[in-house]
């Protein structure tokens, strides 16, 4: 089958190690299922798993993909994939399993004509949405459906600041607080960037760094080391950052200061459960938004595709077309 994989690990260089090529066709174990993909998106993970970031060497050659959308074979049901996979016997909250782990990290990834999840790890595909669109939703608008609604204690009515408000996570955000009934803003380096935030449902958009009309409830954040310092000044006495990445390194200055003084909280927040993947397609189903897809690209453009997306040259969603 056809698949984009990880064949070497180069943390400078990472696109060197791409591939798109053969791979064996996957069978399914007891209590699995193959899901013939009809779309895949692009994540950061992927460029992560590239660097060597959560893989060794021994684990090549690894095929990318956390997200796909498409028909499981022992159904003939169309589905959206949850990209967590637990550690066998786990029950509970899935995304808190010491053991768990995404497609491409221990079992291989969804950019494949065939993909094997276990039985529990499909949810039935929207008909309202597009194979395309609901190859969005299990990892950046499920991560900020939990930023959101589970660990950020935000309430219709208050204030929220999303940074970096065109990737995956951040775009969704936008569009899901303001259907919430929040008030945004969003902070972007470009003008065209702002602009393309406010399309997304932020209230007011400013470049990075700039001091807002008044303190948030809580920050939307995902880049780290580049923003944690806004972030912290930009928040309320007792308000929240809830953090889910760091593409711009892991690393930010503590300002302990200002956290302990002003009783700031900072909150990891991590994919999403199942439940809550049901919860964010109702979600949808009840306001009408769809995932902005900034380009969709066949399975062999995915070097094109990983290129902008380390560019952060997008406005949502990458998507791959199997």
């Amino acid at each position: 089958m056809r698949a984009v994989y990880a064949k070497t690990i180069d943390p400078d260089d990472p696109l060197t190690g791409l591939v798109v090529g053969d791979r064996p066709e996957p069978a399914a174990p007891d209590g699995w299922t193959r899901i013939a993909v009809k779309a895949a998106s692009l994540n950061h993970h992927d460029l992560w798993t590239l660097r060597g970031v959560g893989i060794k060497e021994d684990q090549l050659p690894m095929i990318l993909g956390c997200d796909a959308a498409g028909i499981d074979e022992s159904t003939g049901a169309e589905v959206v994939v949850h990209a967590v996979i637990n550690a066998p016997g786990w029950r509970g909250d899935e995304t808190l399993d010491p053991g768990r782990s995404l497609l491409s990290e221990k079992h291989q990834g969804s950019l494949a004509e065939y993909v094997i999840v276990p039985e529990h790890n499909v949810v039935a595909k929207p008909a309202e949405l597009s194979f395309a669109e609901s190859a969005c939703l299990s990892t950046a608008w499920l991560t900020a459906y939990r930023m959101l609604f589970v660990n950020s204690e935000l309430r219709p009515g208050q204030t929220v600041l999303v940074q970096g408000s065109t990737g995956g996570v951040a775009s969704a955000a936008i569009s899901m607080a303001r259907a919430a009934g929040l008030r945004v803003y969003a902070t972007a380096r470009t003008e065209a960037k702002q602009a393309k935030a406010l399309e997304l449902g932020a209230h007011e958009a400013f470049a990075s760094g700039a001091r807002l009309p008044e303190r948030v409830d809580a920050v939307i954040e995902t880049i780290g080391e580049a923003t944690w310092a806004h972030s912290a000044k930009s928040l309320k006495p007792g308000g929240r950052i809830v953090i889910s990445g760091a593409t711009s390194g892991p690393n930010p200055p503590a300002d302990l200061a200002r956290i302990f003084f002003l009783q700031l909280q900072v909150v990891g927040s991590t994919m999403g459960t199942k439940a809550e993947l049901t919860d964010l397609i109702s979600f949808l189903r009840a306001t009408g938004l769809r995932p902005h897809i900034d380009r969709v690209l066949p399975l062999e453009s995915a070097a094109e595709g990983l290129t902008a997306m380390a560019a952060g040259d997008l406005v949502g969603k990458i998507v791959l077309e199997v």
